[in-house]
């Protein structure tokens, strides 16, 4: 794929499509909104033509959407995503992929591909994604941008396409750690907090990542902890225990995403994507009893988190396993990267924690997000020390 051959990230747009309240805290801030959450009047597409073309305009906002309009955003866009939002890459093979204004010629991550492109590329000041297992943070991530994927629960799932409910939310993207902060307690509909007050690195998780990111981490984690003014430990949060977990994830995951659109895909017969159609056959042939394991393993991380953190503390590790990839990767390749990933994305998954990514460092000249991961219930922490870092940026 060409540089030329990479599309702009939005499907909608971009002009006003959704007026917000004025005088709200986000009163002018322009918001582009992820292609599985509804605006009202505007089909929701997901990602695919066949939905789309069987999709009705929307009749009323998204709460998301709704949300951030009572805080004065205008909705200016609704953005790109990997189909039904089951990817981590960003790549369409319908609409193409929108382009990673932070590391021209490399994919966006997805799949909230749309989201993180417009924001990185000026288009949009915060945008709407979804989150099931990164896909707010790895785009953000790879596209050098804020990002967020609040506890589950906290921001209501009312007008969104699902993946797989025990583990999707509705998180944010945002071009400064300020609007992040501004934007999320918005979305929360809550009040700001104080920064986590101690950070630990967790040691096999960084080992997890590509040795140019791990180092990019580390070293960002330092600075971190000194902008801060918080102590930074080292401990081992998952163990042995890490390939388990994807496992679990998986299968579950699996499990519900058959639930949520087998029987539209074996009615409709959709085109899918190579890396979609494969996911989707492997969950068609997923017994329901493999979403069983993802109970006790969230309890297990939930266990380890307490085990690992002190009060009001934060884990540190990379948002994603690698820098942006270039799209010309094989399907092996591509499912090699996507599980390197997922065994760091899928843990907040499980615990149902609030997890953000930050631009704070690099690797070969290509943005890497540093990733704090919080308690359930403790989003406010991440959003405060995202505004506390922009003092610095």
């Amino acid at each position: 794929m060409s540089p030329d051959a990479f599309i702009d990230p939005l499907r909608i747009g971009p002009e006003e499509i959704a007026t917000g309240r004025a005088g709200g805290p986000l009163d002018g801030v322009t918001l582009a909104v992820k292609d599985v959450i509804d605006v009202r009047g505007i089909p929701t597409g997901a990602g695919n033509p066949t939905f789309l073309a069987g999709a009705v305009p929307a009749t009323k906002h998204a709460a998301a959407v709704q949300r951030l309009l009572d805080a004065g955003a205008h909705v200016i866009g609704k953005a790109h995503t990997d189909e039904l939002a089951y990817s981590l890459a960003g790549t369409n093979a319908h609409y193409g992929t929108p382009r990673n204004p932070g590391a021209p010629g490399r994919i966006p991550g997805g799949s909230s591909s749309g989201s993180a492109s417009a924001v990185a590329g000026g288009v949009a000041q915060i945008a709407l994604g979804t989150d099931t297992a990164g896909s707010v943070r790895v785009p953000a991530s790879y596209c050098g941008v804020w990002g967020l994927r609040p506890t589950h629960g906290r921001v209501p799932l009312d007008g969104v396409v699902p993946l797989a409910p025990t583990f999707d939310t509705c998180g944010l993207l945002a071009s400064s750690g300020e609007l992040l902060e501004r934007a999320g307690l918005c979305l929360l509909g809550a009040s700001a907090g104080d920064p986590p007050a101690a950070l630990v690195l967790a040691t096999d998780l960084l080992a997890a990542a590509d040795p140019a990111v791990a180092a990019a981490v580390e070293e960002a984690a330092g600075q971190l902890a000194a902008d801060l003014a918080v102590p930074l430990s080292r401990d081992r949060l998952a163990g042995d225990q890490l390939d388990e977990w994807l496992d679990a994830f998986r299968g579950r995951q699996f499990v519900e995403a058959w639930r949520a659109h087998g029987a539209w895909i074996e009615a409709r017969r959709p085109a899918l994507g190579p890396g979609v159609a494969a996911r989707f056959a492997t969950a068609r042939d997923t017994p329901a009893s493999a979403a069983e394991a993802a109970g006790p393993a969230g309890e297990a991380v939930r266990a380890a988190l307490d085990r690992v953190l002190g009060p009001g503390g934060a884990i540190v590790l990379p948002a994603a396993a690698t820098v942006a990839p270039p799209p010309d990767l094989d399907g092996a390749a591509k499912e090699a990267l996507r599980s390197g990933t997922a065994r760091l994305t899928t843990i907040a998954g499980l615990a149902g924690a609030p997890a953000a990514s930050f631009p704070l460092a690099a690797a070969d000249g290509r943005p890497v997000g540093l990733s704090l991961l919080a308690r359930p219930g403790e989003d406010e922490r991440l959003l405060a020390a995202a505004s506390r870092l922009q003092a610095r940026l």
